[in-house]
């Protein structure tokens, strides 16, 4: 395991911790605009996104979107876009990042049935695509380039 690490860092990979919660989603720090949050790391969601409920926390510049989200239990979402936006995962920066806006109320009330803590958005395989993403789950790390 540490070849892998010090294999991943000659490669300028940047190692972000997560932690996995009581319903078994991947929790990750990020933040946007300079303005921490909390996410769940969603391999499955095509697009990273944030509640509604967060565009003032991290002031997104929101526009309309003509595309509707689709996810677990919920279909034709009505969604907003914001454009050039400022990411960071641990070390990992982006800084031409743009976000899905939708309603995550159904997200956060499936969590809080279960006593754990909302999120304000999802990181997805946009961004894991684009850090070139390793996930470790065992040892509960993302590495992104």
């Amino acid at each position: 395991m540490e070849e892998f690490q010090t294999t991943l860092k000659k490669n300028n990979y940047k190692k972000i911790a997560f932690k996995v919660s009581k319903t078994q989603h991947l929790l990750i720090k990020a933040s946007i605009n300079g303005v921490k949050g909390n996410f769940i790391l969603d391999t499955g969601a095509s697009n990273s996104c944030v509640g509604f409920e967060s565009v003032e926390l991290f002031q997104l510049k929101a526009k309309k979107s003509k595309t509707r989200a689709a996810g677990a239990g919920a279909t034709g979402m009505f969604t907003q876009i914001a454009k050039n936006n400022t990411l960071q995962l641990g070390r990992w920066k982006e800084t031409d990042f743009h976000l899905v806006i939708f309603d995550l109320s159904h997200v956060n009330i499936a969590l809080q049935q279960y006593k754990a803590k909302p999120v304000q958005g999802i990181i997805g395989a946009d961004i894991l695509l684009q850090g070139k993403a390793i996930i470790d789950y065992y040892n509960h790390c993302l590495y992104l380039k």
